[in-house]
């Protein structure tokens, strides 16, 4: 995928963070755009700033939907499909964490952790396998963490999603490499988000930046078809001393 032009790229939890980094740089590559999200008026908000510029907004559609449910998952699939004609590129990008330790954390809390961040990557995978493999070739990248090998007090239920994804990424990437589709999971590390712990707040210069997390996929998508990066880790390059 040299050029994106003419290729349809999903990316959920598009609205903000790493996901809208993500949306903008593929829509700058000339990628037609599909970012999914939760909040209507982040969705709105998001979709202004990546259409701001450009010749042609109708390339980037925002479309509430939430991972955790399948027949949302499917909707945001068809609607891509119906709007660009075909699917590319997946991204599951949306995420979710609650920092609490087992014995405080409820089971609502687990559920909502365990089927964003894994459930919901089935579900998107799922909706999305057929039109990428009717399309012969394609990409879905997950985004996952750090966390998932390097667990932490209080990130149990968040690092067991991340690991399962791992599993599950490098799982489906053997099933589907011979239809032309190549699985990739990018775990960035220390992240300047408001989801991570600090946020953006200032003494936070040293994480990556979400931009830096985009460029990663750009180079990914543009590798040769007969190569695989199937895991890609990415951290800040020099992190507090301790």
């Amino acid at each position: 995928m040299a050029s994106l032009h003419g290729k349809c790229a999903i990316v959920t939890g598009g609205s903000r963070g790493i996901g809208l980094s993500i949306a903008r740089a593929l829509a700058d590559e000339g990628a037609d755009v599909v970012i999914s999200g939760t909040d209507q008026a982040r969705l709105d908000q998001a979709h202004a700033s990546l259409t701001a510029g450009r010749g042609d907004s109708l390339r980037v559609v925002a479309v509430r939907a939430d991972v955790r449910d399948p027949a949302d998952a499917a909707h945001l699939v068809g609607v891509a499909v119906d709007r660009f004609g075909g699917l590319d590129i997946l991204v599951n990008n949306a995420g979710t964490a609650v920092m609490r330790d087992v014995a405080s954390m409820t089971i609502d809390e687990w559920r909502r952790i365990i089927d964003t961040n894994l459930s919901g990557v089935f579900y998107c995978c799922h909706a999305a396998l057929p039109h990428l493999k009717a399309r012969g070739a394609g990409w879905i990248i997950n985004i996952s963490s750090l966390g998932a090998r390097n667990t932490f007090v209080g990130g149990a239920a968040y690092c067991a999603s991340k690991a399962g994804l791992n599993a599950f990424g490098e799982a489906m990437m053997q099933e589907v490499r011979h239809d032309g589709i190549r699985v990739t999971t990018v775990s960035p590390g220390s992240v300047r988000t408001g989801f991570s712990s600090g946020g953006d707040a200032p003494g936070t210069e040293w994480k990556l930046s979400p931009d830096d997390v985009a460029r990663v996929v750009i180079d990914l998508l543009n590798h040769p078809a007969r190569s695989l990066p199937s895991a890609v880790d990415i951290r800040p390059a020099r992190p507090p001393k301790k």
